[in-house]
């Protein structure tokens, strides 16, 4: 760990562990069901990147909103959203949380997660938009927008990030830069590669993080939300993170080399969190244990219900389409 919080209780550290494990193995148990064909259509997997969606909901509260990418099962249960739900809806039965309709790429519940957005960069004005209705209406909630950097080099990135300077609009920008936009590198789509540069045109406070590491990225979420609340402004958070797995399970993945990926794989969240706990005597090798029983339990869970549940009844498939 860098100079990231030092002061981190037990509780605190094992509830960490136990979210980024989570979705980790929840991530790893989606791909095996995609290759017994039990989840269909796309699955983009948020393996390597837990610390970001994990570091970053530690600051946010009940009442602030949450967009996310088609890469969104990780925010999805690092939100809180259960498990058993997000895996229906992937497996497309009704007892999904978007009634088996969205699948992967359109998470959706209530106050907990606004999508699941599958249009990249899409999602930015959404959350503009969210924020500047929070603002008139006197809220004290913001909007946390997760993207990535390909969704940087959309036209959308520039428009949101002008009108959340110009509206003072209290949006959290995150941007969840894992260096490939599917197959293409950061290098090829963008002139300047330092993103959190691209905030001080339009006068946004930036920060930089690295996002392999849960801990820094909890502390500069909770320094970027707290400015939000006192100033009423956006501001841009850069997580430099990576995926460990394809793009999408259709991905062959050519554009980059294996020994690249390992050379990441050294700077695994998960067990660079771990490691970091024991050194410091706040969990121990035990605890680490009944954590992956817990997981392995609630994954099961999850898996268990998708499988129980039911297809929606044909006659029932126009519902919702179109509404007066």
């Amino acid at each position: 760990m860098g100079n990231s919080e030092k002061n981190t209780d037990r509780g605190k550290a094992l509830e960490l562990l136990y979210q980024m494990l989570l979705i980790r193995r929840f991530e790893e148990k989606s791909a095996e069901m995609y290759t017994k064909t039990n989840i269909r259509g796309f699955l983009h997997l948020y393996i390597g990147e837990e610390a970001v969606a994990v570091g970053v909901m530690q600051a946010l509260t009940d009442d602030d909103y949450v967009l996310a990418t088609y890469r969104e099962h990780g925010h999805a249960l690092a939100r809180g959203m259960d498990p058993g739900a997000i895996m229906a809806e992937m497996y497309g039965k009704q007892e999904g949380c978007s009634r088996g309709r969205g699948g992967s790429m359109h998470l959706f519940e209530g106050k907990k997660l606004y999508g699941g957005n599958a249009i990249v960069a899409g999602h930015l004005s959404m959350a503009v938009g969210m924020a500047l209705a929070s603002k008139k209406q006197k809220k004290n909630n913001l909007a946390c927008c997760f993207f990535g950097e390909g969704a940087a080099a959309e036209g959308e990135f520039h428009e949101a990030m002008n009108l959340a300077a110009l509206w003072q609009a209290p949006v959290l920008f995150v941007c969840e830069n894992n260096f490939y936009a599917m197959g293409t590198a950061l290098q090829y789509t963008h002139s300047e590669t330092h993103l959190e540069k691209k905030g001080a045109a339009y006068g946004i406070e930036t920060m930089a993080v690295d996002g392999m590491d849960v801990l820094a990225v909890g502390q500069a979420a909770k320094e970027a939300v707290e400015k939000i609340r006192t100033t009423g402004k956006p501001f841009f958070l850069v997580c430099n993170t990576y995926r460990f797995r394809a793009h999408s399970m259709f991905d062959a993945e050519l554009y980059r080399d294996k020994s690249e990926v390992e050379e990441w794989k050294k700077r695994d969240p998960i067990p660079r969190l771990r490691d970091f706990l024991m050194e410091k005597k706040l969990i121990t090798e035990q605890d680490v244990q009944e954590l992956e029983k817990k997981v392995e339990a609630e994954v099961q869970k999850a898996v268990d219900f998708a499988e129980a549940g039911t297809w929606e009844p044909i006659e029932e498939l126009t519902k919702f389409v179109y509404s007066e």
